[in-house]
């Protein structure tokens, strides 16, 4: 019944906020930049990252008060971003390492093993320690917003990531309350529905935040049993985390800013090879290419699924998505030329 709620919720949030942002002509992607208008050029409200804010703020079950603090931080600096008030990435970044910092201190939330001895040795270094958590949920966060560029990716995503947790969950049945995630998809549900249509986008404020919620929740999981492996949430996050550092390794490679946005990630490959090869335009052809990369990590998911505690398995699994990330981008890359 709780769910229904949710949804209803999550719902009339959408609906208002759409109403007002659309009224008053605030928070809206105007598309002043080169990279937000590949996709479409369509004005679209940024109200993804309030709703599901506002939605978590009010059915999330968090261990104390002081994380939804956090949360509201997190996606104050995605909304400034979005009003085109804290343009700079530069700044975005230390905003974020602050936050973090504070957040792990707070909370003591850490990666604790990676089950490679020698990695683990390095992690009972209390300052390695932190290092490597916060290093890990810098790449979550803008990975997962460099993933905001078309239709449904982003949201999708994480709507399958949250499905196959929570079947995780009760299948093997895990010490860890399946409660949030329940919650998690209700919202995510209702936000695709909206983005796949092209009503709202979620914007830096909704990549960032939905990608904390996750990454913080998915170390609790694995912290509260031995029998996940840590490579489970690898399989889990890899798109993100992998978009984020293939990027940063591609820009220095062609003597570019790590900070200036530009479009050659993967799915803006991906759209502009459907874009070619299938004559497909507008929207359609923006939310296809969003499910296209979503059912494939949707496999990757349940491959994950099947493997939860089997480490070697899961490293394998891992090591392939890798490969097929950088065979396809080499191969659109040439092609697209």
């Amino acid at each position: 019944m709780l769910e229904i709620y949710v949804i209803f919720f999550t719902l009339l949030l959408i609906l208002s906020f759409n109403y007002i942002s659309e009224k008053k002509q605030f928070l809206i992607d105007k598309k002043f930049n080169i990279h937000k208008s590949f996709a479409t050029k369509n004005i679209v409200p940024i109200t993804g990252g309030l709703t599901i804010l506002i939605s978590s703020l009010f059915f999330l079950k968090l261990d104390s008060q002081y994380i939804k603090f956090f949360l509201i931080l997190i996606f104050l600096v995605g909304f400034l971003s979005d009003i085109n008030y804290l343009f700079s990435p530069v700044r975005r970044l230390f905003l974020q390492i602050l936050i973090v910092i504070i957040f792990i201190y707070s909370e003591q939330i850490f990666i604790n093993s990676i089950r490679i001895q020698m990695f683990d040795n390095l992690l009972e270094n209390i300052y390695f320690k932190y290092l490597f958590t916060i290093f890990c949920f810098l790449v979550l966060m803008n990975g997962s917003n460099f993933m905001d560029g078309i239709n449904t990716l982003l949201v999708g995503y994480f709507l399958s990531l949250s499905f196959i947790t929570l079947i995780s969950i009760q299948k093997f049945n895990l010490p860890y309350d399946n409660y949030n995630f329940k919650i998690l998809l209700c919202i995510l549900f209702v936000v695709i529905l909206f983005n796949f249509f092209g009503k709202l986008i979620s914007g830096d404020s909704g990549a960032y935040l939905i990608s904390f919620i996750f990454g913080y929740f998915l170390i609790e999981l694995v912290d509260a049993s031995d029998r996940v492996s840590p490579y489970f949430v690898a399989c889990l996050l890899w798109y993100p985390a992998y978009e984020c550092l293939f990027s940063i390794i591609r820009k220095i490679r062609i003597k570019k800013s790590v900070a200036e946005p530009d479009n050659r990630h993967l799915h803006q490959l991906i759209l502009l090879f459907f874009k070619r090869k299938l004559n497909l335009k507008g929207n359609f052809l923006n939310t296809f290419s969003g499910m296209i990369i979503n059912l494939f990590n949707l496999t990757i998911f349940y491959a994950a699924f099947e493997n939860v505690s089997q480490t070697k398995n899961l490293i394998l699994i891992n090591i392939l998505c890798l490969l097929a990330y950088n065979l396809l981008y080499f191969c659109l890359n040439k092609f697209l030329k």
